[in-house]
């Protein structure tokens, strides 16, 4: 999918102040800004339908908001920060979207302690090391017959930032991110488990597709990758970052939503028990559990319900895969005494729609 632009991605290297450069020559900035928007309005509805069949393909089915999210995400070249409980289909959303896009996905799994080491870039030292004693054994080549100390590491200054140099960098997710000459999708997973000193470490790729390395100086994104982030939430993001990031909440789809992705992910289940199990799962989250159960806990129950041939839901075998659903015992206690009156309430619902 092409922006206004008619520039694909992975088309030549980005970019920057390209808003102002297309308009070098117009009669007035004032009217291409009032000119933009109808040539928008008339192609999003199309192309957000494109994001959410492309999607579908893939086996997301992604609901208005997910897919107008992706959408502006392509046109306007900014991050997402996908917020939701855990199980509703943020990280999957950006293997979709790679998979769709025929994109390479890079994933960086965050955690408590997560630095640029890990992240960013690492110096090869090992060869750093060999390189020492290459140097060692040509030292005499090296400094030419210099015959004081100071010609001598005058003579030794231009070899002291090879030391330095791109060929000893280990690149880490970040950093690869920023190489690929067909850009790809970068996931920085579950930023909310890392520590808020590392979201400044984000600060420059998330806004200008750029990192700087001081030995180095300034890394360019070869082509600007699609960047997801994702967060359970655990603990409040800055404003700094949120701000660079277009914000999207996933939570736990509506019915009707729930059911098309139970047909996508589990082709097999009849409709009659698809509707049954959904409307149940619904039920179940009426109640104040310790942990409810997410889209992938939906997943997982409908392929046991289709492995163990159930033609519809009944007391005996929603008790004995009520685990599917509930991670925790105490969740499982509350809801037992319920089974018997969700079944009834899901299959009221599935006759009356």
């Amino acid at each position: 999918m092409s922006g206004k632009s008619g520039r694909s991605r992975g088309s030549g290297p980005p970019k920057r102040g390209l808003f102002f450069a297309r308009n070098a020559g117009r009669t007035s900035l004032k009217q291409d800004l009032w000119e933009r928007p109808f040539v928008a309005e008339q192609k999003a509805s199309t192309s957000i339908e494109a994001v959410e069949s492309g999607l579908a393909a893939q086996g997301y089915i992604a609901s208005r908001q997910i897919a107008t999210a992706v959408y502006l995400s392509q046109q306007i070249e900014k991050p997402i920060l996908v917020e939701g409980p855990a199980g509703v289909g943020k990280t999957e959303l950006a293997k979709a979207i790679a998979a769709w896009r025929g994109m390479k996905m890079i994933r960086l799994q965050c955690y408590e302690g997560l630095d640029e080491a890990k992240a960013l870039y690492e110096w090869k030292y090992a060869k750093q090391l060999l390189y020492t004693q290459i140097l060692k054994d040509k030292l005499g080549e090296v400094l030419g017959g210099a015959q004081t100390l100071h010609a001598a590491l005058d003579q030794l200054h231009d070899f002291g930032d090879v030391f330095f140099s791109k060929e000893f960098v280990e690149p880490r997710p970040l950093l690869q991110a920023l190489e690929q000459p067909g850009g790809c999708v970068l996931l920085i997973d579950e930023i909310d488990k890392s520590d808020a000193e590392f979201e400044s470490l984000l600060l420059e790729i998330l806004s200008d597709f750029q990192v700087t390395i001081p030995e180095l100086g300034t890394v360019s994104a070869i082509a600007p990758p699609t960047v997801i982030l994702t967060s359970n939430s655990e603990r409040d993001l800055g404003d700094a970052l949120k701000r660079r990031c277009l914000h999207l909440h996933i939570g736990f789809p509506e019915q009707r939503l729930e059911e098309r992705i139970v047909e996508s992910r589990v082709p097999g289940i009849s409709q009659t028990l698809r509707r049954q199990m959904v409307g149940f799962i619904h039920e179940i989250r009426t109640l104040d559990l310790k942990k409810l159960p997410s889209v992938s806990e939906t997943i997982d129950w409908a392929r046991v319900l289709v492995l163990l041939q159930a033609s519809e839901l009944d007391t005996e075998i929603v008790k004995d895969t009520l685990n599917v659903l509930l991670k925790y015992e105490a969740d499982i206690e509350a809801a037992a005494p319920q089974v018997t009156t969700f079944i009834a309430k899901a299959a009221r619902s599935n006759v009356f729609g």
